[in-house]
């Protein structure tokens, strides 16, 4: 896994010579041609290891002892541009006689020629490498030795006769009503999903089943590295074309054929698009009136997209506990009957404990009940099993899920690998894991590209969870993803992979190799002991670029003080929100020159020192879910994200800046949580023309005026402005009007005494509105029926004056609610009834939440079958 460095080299590398210094006439500009040659060779070393992969999985370990003088070469390369690349920009930003543009500073002179001197070390290491390629004949990486041809196990598994479905039932009948159906679009099925669940089984079953009824059919296994050629002509044996037609004109010969005749075909594991559009060249279209049918079976929901559209998916899912111990209990006894009559009677009870760590996944619980059945069936036995089973069933299914990490992309690979800096089962939100990548540069957007990174990050997260590498846990109003789970093989394979190439250490592997140790990259803790032993023992971890501590002690903040942590560019401190600790914040943060990204999280109370302004690269600060106050300038600054607080709950609000500093906002800047109200100015916000979401605290009259135009011409929020929130403060008496704002999909109002008295002072795009601590009535109400694209409404501790909240339309023409599709209603105040009276309001609602409540609700028909 060279690769991941070598990609994240080559990125640094661009962003360094793309800075100005090396724009002609700058200072320094002689530090272009090593950049230069540092960019071209690294691309070569990478078009080498793509080539060199064969051989590795071929088991030549030349070849692999090659790429881990390849990888510890990149990482080198990676150790010198994070430590040059701050004194680089340094450097351009001199000023003054002695940095004119002929004579460069001494300073300048001193690292230039440092770093001068570190390349001409990489480049006798390269040349090292080419001697030890040259001289053992590790030359031709192509060139795979093909006397022994492995055994395809997938192939031979197609062909088997085994088509048991155990817990697939409801999943086979829906296939088989959906593939028989008469109007099914392009005549195709897809069934989708992870590694492991049993797709091709349940593809084998409902084939053969099916068969019969067709003219013609066909099952034949596709690949990673599919041959359309090979494919055809196994597909022309089994549906009876003779011999001369098959070597004589296939293609033609095979279309024509399967013209005339009704056909199934199974097309087992297609990986991607390609193949299709050659093979689709042969197959006649399948939604003819012949009634011909096509089954797919894919690790990505989007391949069976392209091919059979959305209606063709069907998403297989893990089997819950019950399906799984049946599973296990009849793989485990297959060869008797007696199931666990004779079985000691905690056998089953230790045997449930293992089929829970499989989660779900079919191969897993197979690969299980295999190895159980060499062992004796003694507790003794078993509990061993479950204590060593991590390893053992991570080892069986390794290879499976190891074909979709090596079907990734190169710049999807670290992406994917992140998610093992997590605990198990761990919900992840999208904003952090972008975010991270960015700063990491694992993300990065070329130049001249207008798309913003955090768009490309989230192109990125998409392809992870099509190909099912990662599951969706939640979405946001518009249907982005906004936080995610992996499942555990497949954490755990990330955890394994980031360990074998040094991307990562968990604390369970951090210690053991010292040259590992010593070339650490990221780190993850869950525990506060572990921790303390491990930067007792690696007071230096110079080379430490990401630290995960999720911990009940804020120790970590005291062990700053000590720790050498000058390329640290991630830090992530998770706490429990149980209850507040204090702390004090080390001056050394303000030292960690490289830091990009800081998130806090937890009940943390404290302050940031104040030489975290000298943090010049840092682009995200998250503070969201503690109490911290934030001393803040930043030049990049992208996300700031800090709590709200208002006097009501005892608490101070937080001022992360003063007036004299506030006009020094970057227009890089696209979250902004949360601007006090007294320092709200409308020039500060014209200048921010990137600003995605903006959160205002305490805010006032003024403001208010400020902010309900009457005029196109006096907008005073930016117009990429997509998410505002607004906290009053207890006394406001103006009016809200934000009809102009036409880019703003998602709305929070919180404490406004005085809500808009009609539809129209809304934002008309508007999709989410979140009204929270705000008296609903029967005005505001009639407003809210009229919102035309409002999707999603949510009240979170309203007060209702009439007890009763009718969302019935209130005219003739039942426009209530025309787009609403959820309403969630949370910890309500002085409602007792939720009704509607007809059936045409609300046509689109498909989700009732009611949460926290405080009596019970009551509900009409129709409304108390939406709820959930």
């Amino acid at each position: 896994m060279a690769e991941i460095v070598v990609t994240a080299v080559i990125n640094k590398s661009v962003e360094i010579a793309g800075n100005l210094l090396f724009q002609e006439g700058k200072r320094l500009y002689w530090l272009k041609e090593d950049m230069e040659w540092l960019q071209r060779e690294m691309r070569h070393i990478r078009s080498y290891i793509d080539d060199a992969k064969a051989k590795v999985i071929g088991g030549d370990s030349r070849v692999k002892n090659l790429l881990k003088d390849i990888q510890q070469l990149a990482g080198d390369v990676e150790d010198l541009l994070d430590e040059f690349l701050p004194k680089i920009q340094q450097s351009n930003n001199c000023k003054g006689a002695v940095c004119c543009l002929k004579t460069a500073c001494i300073p300048c002179v001193s690292f230039a020629n440092e770093f001068a001197m570190e390349i001409e070390k990489i480049r006798r290491s390269v040349d090292d490498i080419d001697r030890v390629r040259t001289t053992y004949s590790i030359i031709d990486t192509s060139n795979n030795n093909n006397d022994c041809i492995p055994i395809d196990r997938r192939r031979l598994f197609l062909r088997a006769d085994e088509t048991e479905v155990i817990g697939l039932d409801d999943d086979f009948n829906m296939l088989q009503a959906k593939l028989l159906d008469q109007n099914l679009p392009y005549g195709v099925v897809s069934i989708v999903g992870m590694p492991g669940l049993g797709k091709t089984t349940l593809a084998k079953k409902l084939y053969k089943h099916v068969c019969n009824q067709f003219e013609c059919s066909a099952m034949v296994y596709v690949s990673q590295q599919p041959r359309a050629g090979e494919i055809l002509l196994d597909i022309g044996r089994q549906v009876g074309l003779r011999e001369e037609e098959r070597k004589d004109n296939l293609e033609d010969n095979l279309r024509s054929l399967l013209k005339t005749k009704r056909y199934v075909i199974l097309l087992d594991d297609i990986w991607d698009f390609e193949i299709w559009d050659d093979l689709k060249l042969v197959l006649p279209e399948c939604d003819s009136k012949i009634g011909s049918r096509i089954i797919i079976t894919s690790r990505n929901s989007n391949v069976g997209r392209y091919i059979g559209g959305d209606f063709s998916l069907h998403m297989l899912q893990p089997l819950d506990s019950d399906k799984s111990f049946r599973l296990f209990t009849k793989k485990m006894f297959n060869f008797d009957n007696n199931n666990w009559d004779n079985a000691p009677p905690d056998l089953a009870n230790i045997g449930r404990c293992i089929v829970g760590r499989c989660g779900g996944i079919p191969l897993a619980i197979v690969l299980t009940a295999g190895m159980l059945r060499a062992r004796e069936r003694t507790e003794h036995a078993w509990n061993r099993v479950l204590q060593s089973m991590g390893h053992t069933i991570q080892d069986g299914c390794a290879k499976v899920l190891a074909l979709s990490y090596n079907d990734l992309p190169i710049a999807l690979r670290p992406c994917f690998l992140y998610f093992g800096l997590y605990p198990e089962d761990h919900e992840i939100r999208a904003f952090d894991l972008k975010n991270m990548w960015i700063a990491e540069k694992l993300v990065v957007v070329n130049s001249g590209n207008r798309r913003e990174a955090e768009d490309l990050a989230e192109d990125f997260l998409n392809d992870l969870v099509s190909r099912n590498l990662i599951q969706v846990a939640k979405r946001t109003y518009d249907g982005r993803i906004s936080s995610c789970r992996i499942h555990d093989l497949l954490h755990s394979l990330c955890v394994v992979l980031g360990k074998e190439s040094n991307f990562f250490h968990t604390q369970h592997n951090a210690f053991g190799d010292p040259d590992n140790v010593s070339r650490l990259r990221r780190i993850t803790f869950n525990s506060d002991n572990v921790m303390n032993e491990f930067f007792r023992s690696n007071p230096k971890p110079k080379k430490l670029r990401t630290l995960f501590c999720f911990t009940k002690d804020p120790c970590i903040f005291s062990q700053m003080a000590h720790l050498d942590f000058k390329l640290l560019q991630v830090l992530v401190v998770v706490m429990p929100q149980n209850y507040y600790q204090h702390v004090t914040m080390p001056n050394k943060i303000g030292k960690m020159s490289c830091l990009r990204y800081l998130r806090m999280e937890g009940r943390i109370t404290g302050k940031l020192p104040n030489s975290i302004v000298k943090l010049d690269h840092l682009e995200t600060l998250d503070v969201r879910k503690s109490i911290i106050r934030i001393p803040w300038e930043s030049k990049r600054s992208r996300h700031l994200h800090y709590v709200h607080l208002t006097a009501s709950n005892g608490c101070i609000s937080i001022r992360p800046f003063s007036p004299n500093n506030m006009y020094s906002l970057p227009n890089t800047l696209q979250t902004l949580m949360w601007m006090d109200d007294r320092f709200f100015q409308p020039r500060l916000l014209h200048g921010l023309s990137n600003l995605r979401k903006l959160g205002i605290n305490r805010v006032s009259d003024s403001t208010i005026k400020i902010l309900s135009v009457s005029t196109p011409v006096a907008i005073m929020l930016p117009n990429s402005l997509e998410v505002l929130k607004l906290y009053f403060s207890q006394h406001t008496s103006e009016l809200l009007n934000l009809s102009f704002y036409q880019n703003i999909v998602k709305l929070h109002l919180c404490q406004l005494h005085i809500m808009p008295n009609n539809s129209e002072a809304f934002p008309p795009n508007l999709v989410k509105l979140t009204l929270a601590h705000i008296m609903v009535d029967g005005h505001l109400l009639a407003s809210l029926k009229k919102v035309p694209k409002l999707k999603i409404l949510k009240m979170d501790q309203c007060a209702h004056s009439d007890w009763t909240m009718d969302l019935s339309s209130d005219d003739a023409n039942g426009d209530s609610f025309p787009q609403l599709e959820v309403l969630h209603i949370q910890e309500p105040l002085r409602l007792s009834e939720v009704t509607c009276t007809d059936d045409i309001s609300m046509p689109k609602l498909n989700k009732l939440l009611l949460v926290k409540l405080f009596s019970p609700i009551r509900l009409s028909e129709r409304l108390g079958r939406l709820r959930i």
